[in-house]
């Protein structure tokens, strides 16, 4: 059996990580954010990972040295602050952080909040969920009908919102 060397997968694997995670992050970025790229970009930033890793391991005494120069030091340095600078929004209120609460309120509130919320009468709202085999009153939330009908609440705001 053949050894496989570290820098035989850990160099591609880098380079197609990083391709991905490049054109996927410049797209979001600039508002650009379509079907699975954000989760394309979140879960190959595993297999950058896993890639930088073992380019690492591969190259250890290059970058030992390399942290030896003031360059080294002054990038670990820097790139560290910014670290622990993102950690705190400074007064920022990002779209992340509107994300989650905004999405609890939408899967708990009843249909027909939802109907008013999408411009819909409520008999409509209704008639679309009954078109994918979900029976459900105004008075029931996303989550109730999750849980009932066991659908992700994720699919059922797809189709109040997206009519999808």
């Amino acid at each position: 059996m053949t050894k496989i060397g570290t820098r035989s997968w850990a160099t591609p694997l880098t380079i197609g990580a990083f391709f991905l995670m490049a054109v996927t992050g410049i797209s979001m970025f600039f508002g650009v954010d379509r079907a699975l790229m954000a989760e394309a970009h979140k879960w190959f930033s595993l297999f950058f990972l896993a890639g930088a890793g073992g380019h690492i391991a591969a190259n250890f005494r290059p970058l030992v040295n390399h942290l030896k120069s003031r360059a080294g030091r002054l990038s670990v340095a820097a790139f560290t602050l910014v670290l622990a600078a993102s950690f705190f929004s400074w007064g920022l209120i990002t779209g992340p952080q509107l994300e989650r609460p905004a999405k609890k309120a939408l899967a708990e509130a009843p249909l027909s909040a939802l109907a008013n919320v999408t411009r819909t009468a409520p008999d409509v709202l209704l008639a679309r969920l009954r078109a994918h085999g979900i029976i459900a009153t105004s008075q029931e939330s996303v989550m109730d009908v999750s849980k009932q009908y066991g659908v992700s609440p994720n699919r059922l705001l797809a189709i109040v919102f997206l009519n999808n």
